[in-house]
């Protein structure tokens, strides 16, 4: 399944003074063969849930505003004197926008967290000024709404903790919308989170009341900076949650909870993922797998497959399930993909859904990439990339992933050296990281 675009979250504001159009977001992007995959949202609906078109918090003398989306102000219209409304950046010391009128809507360019501070006084006919409102942003024990869009399992397990610490750090009551079907892995971990999907969420009205609401998300098109205050290939998949939420981009495995948390099998084994949504993706060596599973076998070790499929491509492009792996392929909860983790030796595979999952159950983790950065992903002391080829494509701001073209190879595509960044990773090189602990 190809990565779902998605829209942009909607504007704040029907008039909006102070608002940019936000440019066009492209869905976060990662394996969508995990086993069972989060839904994307049906077509034509938007990706994220908007904010009521009225901001939710009363400043009085008819005076509405929020941080839903960024800084939103309603000014009630009148027919003698005018208001003057100015947002600051209390951080910064920046005034982003001032403006005299006599009745608006206004909207904040800027969508990421930014610590607001909102001013509108009152300029009678006669040219006297009264303060109206004086309002500094302050999340502690406010509503707040972040929203991380479904289609993607290491997309949401990526930007996860960061919500988390957003709450923590904050003192605010968060509500996450989120997918369902990852919902069961958290919410017992992380009890003063409020979990649940946007369905859910628009039932009960959740946006209604919301002081502020954040979007996750990676924005490919966004060279405004309105939803992200730096492009995520500069920062890593991860890591732009933080920044988009403004706390420490320190990256954190996302704890997760298995059911059944009992060993599989009792021998010693090593799982693996070898399917990805399109074939830069892969490790494209053709003789890589084989290598490397003769080797865990020579050692002991059991090769236990936790793809969602044994086959996975389009057209005349099909890669399988690797000969002498066991397969424990299905369309499986992802509980049971983490009991399996959880007792593994270590997880092989590439940058996908399922190596995030394997880093949340504390797993070595083996990671076979090249066409991301290795600052794309966690740290892991097991990484393998070779740095002789082309590589990092997906972290260059210069080329446009093409979630349609299942063979996106944005330099050498239909030459010799596509896809060389995997191709060339040899199984030696994979089996020079399994050493470090099989052989220990």
């Amino acid at each position: 399944m190809a990565p779902t675009e998605v829209q942009s979250p909607p504007p704040s504001a029907t008039t909006a003074s102070a608002a940019d159009t936000a440019p066009a977001a492209a869905a976060p992007d990662q394996q969508a063969a995990a086993p069972t995959q989060p839904e994307a949202p049906p077509a034509g609906k938007p990706a994220y849930l908007g904010p009521p078109e009225k901001p939710t918090q009363d400043g009085g003398n008819g005076i509405f505003f929020d941080f839903n989306l960024g800084a939103r102000v309603l000014l009630p219209q009148r027919t003698e004197g005018k208001w003057r409304v100015t947002l600051r950046d209390l951080d910064t010391g920046n005034i982003l926008f001032q403006n005299e009128n006599t009745g608006a809507s206004i909207a904040s360019a800027k969508r990421y967290y930014v610590r607001f501070a909102l001013d509108v006084v009152d300029i009678k006919a006669d040219g006297t000024e009264t303060v109206c409102l004086t309002h500094e942003y302050d999340a502690r024990d406010k509503d707040i709404v972040i929203q991380l869009p479904v289609g993607t399992l290491g997309d949401t397990l990526a930007w996860f903790p960061y919500v988390n610490r957003f709450a923590e750090e904050r003192g605010a009551r968060v509500t996450c919308l989120m997918s369902g079907l990852i919902l069961p892995l958290l919410k017992d971990n992380y009890p003063h989170l409020r979990l649940m999907t946007s369905d859910d969420a628009e039932k009960e009205g959740v946006c209604a009341k919301a002081y502020a609401t954040y979007c996750i998300g990676l924005f490919f098109d966004d060279e405004a900076n309105i939803q992200q205050p730096t492009d995520f290939r500069f920062v890593g998949l991860h890591r732009t949650a933080g920044y988009i939420l403004g706390v420490s981009p320190q990256e954190e495995p996302t704890r997760l909870t298995a059911e059944d948390d009992t060993r599989p099998i009792e021998e010693k084994y090593i799982c693996i993922a070898v399917q990805a949504s399109t074939q830069c993706k892969y490790w494209n060596n053709p003789t890589g797998w084989a290598e490397v599973i003769a080797y865990l076998k020579q050692h002991g070790y059991r090769v236990i497959c936790i793809d969602q499929r044994p086959v996975h491509g389009t057209g005349i492009v099909w890669n399988h399930i690797p000969h002498g792996a066991e397969d424990q392929t299905g369309n499986r909860p992802l509980s049971e993909r983490v009991r399996w983790l959880k007792h593994a030796e270590a997880f092989i595979g590439v940058s996908s859904g399922l190596a995030w999952l394997a880093w949340g159950a504390g797993t070595k983790v083996v990671m076979i990439s090249g066409f991301t950065h290795p600052t794309n992903e966690f740290d892991t002391p097991y990484r393998v990339m070779n740095w002789h080829t082309c590589n990092s494509c997906w972290n260059d701001p210069r080329v446009r992933f093409d979630h349609n073209n299942f063979l996106w190879c944005p330099r050498h595509e239909n030459t010799p050296r596509q896809f060389e960044c995997s191709r060339l990773i040899t199984g030696q090189q994979v089996i020079g990281q399994l050493q470090k602990f099989v052989e220990a």
